[in-house]
């Protein structure tokens, strides 16, 4: 009996690994990525309640900019195929919003593309 259930325990292992190899994160393109402002695993748990933080000082407090700004985000993770964020399954918000089954009202008002003067700079 103990070896049934040694062996159930390691079908149990084998079968959560495969699947999380299966169903991990998605694969995304990160744009120009390197040094995030925060640690990449404490942005993918928070990243929501900074962006309703910056959102609320900038609202009510006109402070623009700031570390956890939208722009930001967007300048430093758009695509270097599309300098978007958005249109495509592995665009990086679009991309985890899919995976999670999360709709992204972010973009009904701002855009998800980088600004131009950027754009401009890198295709020199």
């Amino acid at each position: 009996m103990s070896k049934l259930f040694a062996l159930l325990a390691i079908l149990c292992m084998c079968a959560s690994a495969t699947a999380t190899e299966i169903y991990g994160m998605p694969k995304l393109d990160i744009g120009k990525g390197g040094q995030c402002v925060a640690d990449p695993q404490w942005m993918r748990k928070n990243h929501m309640r900074v962006l309703f933080q910056q959102r609320d000082e900038t609202v009510h407090q006109g402070m623009r900019g700031g570390k956890f700004s939208l722009k930001n985000c967007i300048e430093c993770h758009a695509s270097l195929r599309d300098n978007s964020v958005t249109g495509r399954a592995d665009s990086f918000c679009e991309g985890c919003h899919s995976f999670e089954a999360v709709k992204i009202d972010c973009f009904e008002c701002h855009s998800s593309k980088r600004s131009s003067s950027l754009v401009q700079g890198e295709s020199k």
